[in-house]
């Protein structure tokens, strides 16, 4: 008897921890359950969203239709500026920057494989199509850790610089193109410089103008909302494809996807509007519901 007591004595301190510390936020601070508040010099939890706006490589522009989510966690004070850059921290499960597959008008539909290819090639392309298996899927993914991603509320708020750094990549997703299609890579990222101000990109872009959305605060203040902000870029460049028809034939089916898409292609013809609501919640308060 006493051992069965003992035993549930262990299982009960084994047990309570573990449901504790998993404990869901709910309310205003659910979506702050992946910030990265368990490392204790987190000061900041960040929950942005993009729900509409527009991505152009070279030829293809592609409207945002799936939400996008950016969250992790900031470390203030970075070079003696408390708003100035921050340390970004990646989410606790990994998904810092949400995989939102956006499809892409026209896909391959009216495309034809090209006569240089070998017959082989040509033919996988043609039964692809004639089975109907057009749409094309593009899905931006982080090209690096969570730490390069740079964040700047005071360029934010103000309207001027920097407000958001990310280096990304762009999956390309089709059955003939395979499962590893990219433009960009972890090694030559596509590195957007996003702004709540007004761009100034070399030609042929014009100025584009962001803005900073309008501010409120929650939750007696500990939670800061950015409501129907806009973040602009269109002075990048855009790195050609790779990794499209698999290691036997992307030889041939990376300059196809270049030539469809137009890249490579130079900073002032590519363009990214991100437009949304970002959520900054006080990370030592979130510890407290944990």
């Amino acid at each position: 008897m006493r051992r069965l007591v003992l035993a549930g004595v262990v299982l009960a301190a084994l047990l309570v921890p573990a449901s504790s510390a998993s404990a869901a936020l709910t309310g205003e601070w659910a979506r702050f359950n992946q910030c990265p508040d368990n490392n204790s010099e987190v000061d900041l939890c960040v929950y942005a969203e993009t729900t509409s706006g527009l991505f152009t490589l070279g030829k293809k522009s592609v409207p945002l239709k799936n939400k996008v989510i950016l969250q992790g966690g900031a470390i203030e004070g970075v070079n003696e500026e408390p708003f100035g850059p921050l340390t970004f921290v990646g989410a606790r499960n990994g998904e810092t920057l949400s995989k939102s597959p956006q499809p892409v008008p026209g896909g391959l539909l009216g495309v034809t494989a090209p006569t240089w290819w070998p017959q082989v090639l040509r033919d996988l392309f043609n039964e692809t199509i004639n089975n109907g298996f057009t749409g094309v899927n593009a899905t931006v993914e982080l090209a690096a850790p969570a730490s390069a991603i740079n964040l700047n509320l005071a360029n934010t708020v103000t309207q001027s610089g920097i407000a958001l750094e990310l280096p990304v990549k762009v999956k390309l997703d089709n059955p003939f193109l395979g499962s590893n299609c990219y433009i960009g890579s972890n090694s030559n990222p596509i590195r957007l410089k996003l702004t709540t101000g007004t761009t100034s990109p070399p030609p042929p872009n014009t100025p584009i103008s962001g803005s900073a959305g309008t501010l409120e605060g929650r939750e007696e203040f500990r939670i800061i909302v950015a409501k129907n902000n806009k973040l602009v870029d269109n002075s990048f460049a855009a790195p050609g494809a790779n990794g499209c028809g698999g290691i036997l034939f992307s030889w041939a089916v990376d300059p196809f996807v270049n030539s469809i898409v137009g890249v490579p292609s130079p900073a002032g013809t590519n363009t990214a509007i991100l437009e949304g609501t970002t959520y900054l919640g006080e990370a030592s308060y979130v510890r407290t519901l944990r």
